[in-house]
């Protein structure tokens, strides 16, 4: 029996202040409406435009379970189209990326279409004369998705013509990406060094919440990052520290460290943890950097970009991206209790190569399924996922540091461990969820 199925009340009711109903992690229905409505009214990442440098490329994806295709069309603006042909619905491709050359076509009736989407030549074009078919679904070729937006290389769609055009969602929010590509002497990422894909047993919102949940590093992970630091307490002295201690070591920082760090809240479910400094302030200086950042942009400049270390901002629905090392991970939802993690690494354009270095290792050490951090927070969510199966309690808590004072769709700075960013995303949850119910 459908119990949220265009019930708004029920929708909203499963949202609270301080808490958060089971079932948007564990009810299939509630997933099935998270595609129709809240990855079909916001805008989603759907990549990079250096992943289709030439005419003909093509990169496969999803939103949210929607297949959809990003194209550089020939005029060299980026396309993104629904990867299904007009005509019996068949895959116009399952390669993940590729070049199609000129058009696409059909592996089924050899129907084509121009890299735009529009329809170029059918087969028998005759047995189709006098039906109509101009004025026809198929007759105007692959659907284009409703919005795209290139955002300095990062391309993003909504599925839904109308609500929040791109500033709208975004908002303030966008600074986050130009910290990133202005670490570039050239103003410019490529992506670089493939990506690492990772199956969860777990709801897609498990992992974004833990993006800014910084009351877990120094417990979670004391048996990863804690023993590697343990390990090179016994290094003899005057070791160089190697680059991987600098990257666990902050995992394991008091309380206290994550408190001052902060968390910036933005409106419709965006916000970030390093306010004031993170896990990435202390990583060595990479020789000849800042010099070449200072010719770039001047020194006052170059000074106040490389000053901003923010830790992880997050992107409502379902994108997180770190600024001072070049890395995004995608988290996409494929059921209720499934989610597959997209990390990937970008390349300053014009920067010194022991920049990608580090964030390649970082990648490895932290999100890959073979690294060392990465399965202390799969075991977290997957304990988490049966956990909500408990009928005595179907409530999840996110009460820390609440103000009744606390506004929806506002910017604030608040203390580090305070969970106000999930509170932040759950109201854009039911916001976007029952918009078009």
């Amino acid at each position: 029996m459908a119990r949220y199925q265009g019930n708004v009340e029920a929708v909203r009711s499963l949202v609270r202040e301080t808490e958060v109903h089971r079932d948007v992690y564990i009810d299939e229905e509630v997933f099935r409406l998270e595609m129709e409505h809240i990855f079909a009214n916001t805008w989603v990442y759907v990549g990079h435009d250096s992943q289709v440098p030439n005419i003909g490329d093509y990169y496969g994806t999803n939103i949210g379970t929607q297949p959809v295709l990003m194209v550089r069309h020939t005029d060299m603006s980026v396309k993104v189209l629904h990867n299904r042909c007009p005509h019996k619905g068949t895959r116009i491709t399952t390669e993940a990326c590729g070049n199609t050359g000129k058009f696409f076509r059909c592996p089924y009736h050899a129907w084509s279409f121009r890299t735009d989407g529009s329809l170029l030549a059918i087969p028998l074009k005759k047995g189709y004369e006098n039906t109509g078919l101009e004025q026809s679904h198929a007759g105007k070729g692959m659907s284009p998705v409703a919005d795209v937006r290139n955002y300095r290389g990062f391309v993003f769609a909504k599925l839904n013509a109308g609500g929040l055009d791109f500033e709208a969602f975004f908002g303030e929010s966008l600074s986050s990406f130009d910290n990133m590509v202005d670490r570039s002497p050239a103003g410019r990422l490529e992506v670089a060094g493939g990506v690492l894909r990772y199956m969860h047993n777990c709801n897609w919102k498990m992992l974004v919440e833990n993006q800014t949940d910084t009351c877990h590093p120094m417990v979670a992970h004391e048996s990863s990052a804690g023993t590697a630091i343990d390990v090179w307490k016994n290094a003899p002295p005057g070791t160089k520290k190697p680059m991987a201690v600098e990257i666990y070591a902050p995992f394991m920082a008091p309380y206290e460290f994550f408190e001052g760090m902060g968390i910036r809240v933005w409106p419709n479910g965006h916000g970030h943890t390093g306010v004031h400094h993170s896990i990435h302030s202390d990583y060595t200086a990479v020789p000849g950097y800042f010099e070449q950042m200072a010719q770039a942009y001047g020194e006052e400049r170059a000074k106040a970009i490389l000053d901003e270390n923010r830790h992880n901002t997050v992107y409502f629905p379902n994108l997180m991206i770190k600024g001072p090392i070049q890395l995004v991970r995608v988290f996409k939802p494929i059921a209720a209790d499934k989610t597959l993690v997209e990390s990937w690494t970008f390349r300053l354009v014009d920067a010194p190569d022991m920049l990608l270095e580090r964030t390649l290792m970082y990648n490895r050490l932290i999100n890959a399924p073979t690294s060392v951090v990465g399965h202390d927070d799969l075991e977290m969510y997957e304990r988490a996922q049966e956990g909500l199966h408990v009928d005595a309690n179907q409530w999840v808590n996110l009460q820390r540091l609440y103000d009744p004072a606390e506004q929806a769709d506002v910017t604030a700075e608040t203390n580090g461990t305070t969970e106000w960013q999930m509170r932040n995303q759950f109201r854009a949850w039911s916001k976007f969820m029952t918009m078009s119910m």
